[in-house]
């Protein structure tokens, strides 16, 4: 008797599996669909809606032809959760379908509204059904919503007059599936044969091209956009002095770490020689290309005003009035400082910027004198500091990246330990001052959200005066 049974559970599994032969194909080919939709924005390390969306869509309606076969039917049917989920599934496959219509632009006002609608009624709907079971009442009622919704995107397809390729594709896979899906819901066949997977296999063919060939103009276009931000990037270090010259009295090494391909910082030498050295150091508001278009004005401001480089108050007053009004509201944070090694002396002057450190006999000492910031205000004047120097001094400029740099607890990096860091750098050279600076921020910070530059001077002593005949 148990063999006779096995024999005709044997029999009803392999009429079965020939019945459902094409559909768990379709599904099985669906489904992969969906992985490598997916799979492909995990390789890539880039959220793509319409791949996901697209994955989502082919694989739940895969699933779903699976979970409807007789074969698995057979095996499971005495399984609570399995005949729970073969029907709520129904109510999860519009949800990535609708939001790829969304996505892809296809939906005008009114076609979004009724979108939203159904995203709340389809997942009501599912967990309904999880809970309690097939409810025939519900089902009239899903039913019901995707012949209105299917009608109406039909309808709008079809009214739509348009010459989007990407459209027109689409309308044809919409036509075929709709077709075939509202024959299904209003429980119409042609024969026992169902053939509404596929109308969602020449949809989903649909959906796939413009899917992919919009994935690939995107990244045409990102390789163009990456071309022109390392050109751009080429372009703005060209801005940047190369190392400064050798000098009898100065010493000094600079070094900038921009957040993305292209910032706002920037530093520049008006100044250099064995008796003279004029550092100029700024900071653009913002990030990105808008900031490094304002820095290379502001390289091009630094350099009208270089008769000035021996008065930094007069040179900045210079630059901010060349700057104002041509910064788009972006603002500009700016020191100068002019060392004189015959004088042996130093005159510094600021706009809104960070103060200049100065290391002297082991001790660390902020010099401040900051006015407006560059470009905010026409006609803003400034004021400059003078202070005598002596051979070992080290002179510390740099942008606020470095001091608001956070670690993972939120702290700030701070004036105290960059004043320090400085202070235990004394027997270091200026390069690798700034090496250590930059290394020790960077550890810090628990991602680098601002850019990081800093010039590090140390005055040797006055040079020498040739011997006179």
């Amino acid at each position: 008797m148990l063999a006779l049974e096995a024999q005709l559970t044997a029999r009803e599994v392999l009429q079965a599996f020939h019945r459902d032969e094409p559909y768990l194909f379709l599904g099985s080919a669906f489904m992969a669909i969906g992985v490598v939709s997916i799979a492909l924005c995990v390789l890539r390390k880039r959220f793509d809606a319409l791949l996901v969306s697209l994955g989502c869509f082919a694989g739940l309606y895969g699933a779903r032809l699976w979970l409807r076969s007789q074969m698995l039917n057979i095996e499971f049917h005495d399984v609570f959760w399995f005949n729970r989920l073969r029907y709520a599934i129904d109510f999860l496959i519009p949800l990535p379908g609708f939001y790829f219509f969304r996505v892809a632009g296809f939906l005008n006002r009114g076609g979004r509204k009724v979108v939203v609608a159904t995203a709340l009624f389809f997942p009501m709907m599912f967990a309904v059904t999880l809970a309690l079971g097939p409810i025939k009442l519900v089902y009239d009622l899903n039913n019901l919503v995707v012949i209105v919704v299917l009608g109406i995107l039909l309808l709008r397809s079809v009214g739509r007059k348009s010459s989007d390729r990407d459209f027109k594709v689409v309308r044809i896979g919409m036509l075929c599936f709709a077709a075939l899906a509202l024959w299904a819901n209003l429980g119409v066949r042609l024969s026992s044969f169902d053939l509404e997977p596929y109308g969602f296999a020449v949809l989903l063919a649909c959906l796939g091209y413009v899917a992919a060939r919009r994935t690939l103009d995107r990244d045409v276009e990102l390789g163009e956009i990456h071309r022109e931000l390392e050109l751009a990037r080429r372009m703005q270090l060209s801005i940047l002095p190369g190392a400064f010259p050798d000098s009898a009295s100065f010493k000094v090494a600079a070094k900038y770490v921009p957040m993305t391909s292209v910032a706002g910082d920037m530093y520049d030498f008006l100044l250099a020689d064995d008796n003279r050295a004029g550092l100029l150091i700024a900071d653009v508001s913002g990030h990105g290309v808008p900031a490094a278009l304002i820095a290379s004005m502001v390289k091009m401001a630094a350099v009208s005003q270089r008769t000035q480089a021996a008065h930094p108050a007069a040179l900045l007053a210079g630059m901010n009035a060349a700057l104002c009004g041509n910064t788009q509201g972006q603002y500009v944070t700016a020191a100068y400082v002019y060392l004189d090694a015959h004088m042996r002396e130093l005159h510094y002057s600021a706009a809104g910027h960070p103060a200049m450190l100065l290391l002297r006999n082991g001790a660390v000492t902020e010099i401040s004198e900051n006015g407006m910031l560059l470009a905010a205000v026409d006609g803003a004047t400034y004021q400059s500091k003078s202070l005598p120097l002596q051979s070992g001094d080290r002179l510390l400029l740099y942008t606020d990246g470095l001091v608001e740099a956070r670690n993972a607890g939120g702290k700030l990096f701070g004036d105290q330990s960059l004043a320090a860091e400085l202070k235990g750098s004394a027997r270091m050279s200026p390069s690798e001052t700034v090496d250590h600076l930059v290394d020790t921020v960077q550890r810090w910070a628990r991602s680098q959200d601002d850019d990081l530059t800093v010039l590090v001077c140390d005055f040797v002593g006055a040079p020498k005066l040739a011997a006179a005949d």
